[in-house]
């Protein structure tokens, strides 16, 4: 298993430690797969530097897609965006 580090926003930091943020969205631009460890490390964009604050989450699902290979056409998920949503 893999412990693959990343960068965080405050806001999103602060859903992902509460518990309320079980998700992530991220571009397609790395290897993860089940089993591996997320390390989100809290970024402030403002000063540009990590404030140290992080969390682990263990990753329990991976779904990757293409835009053009979605159920909806690409002119509609340009103009409306797309949304993840979260269930328990």
């Amino acid at each position: 298993m893999t412990v693959i580090r990343k960068k965080i926003l405050p806001e999103y930091f602060e859903a992902v430690t509460s518990g309320k943020k079980k998700f992530e969205l991220r571009l397609n631009e790395f290897d993860i797969k089940e089993g591996d460890t997320l390390l989100l490390e809290e970024w402030d964009a403002d000063k540009m530097e990590y404030t140290g604050r992080k969390i682990e989450r263990k990753v329990t699902y991976v779904r990757d897609f293409k835009i053009d290979k979605l159920w909806w056409p690409v002119k509609d998920i340009m103009e409306k965006g797309l949304l993840v949503i979260s269930m328990e």
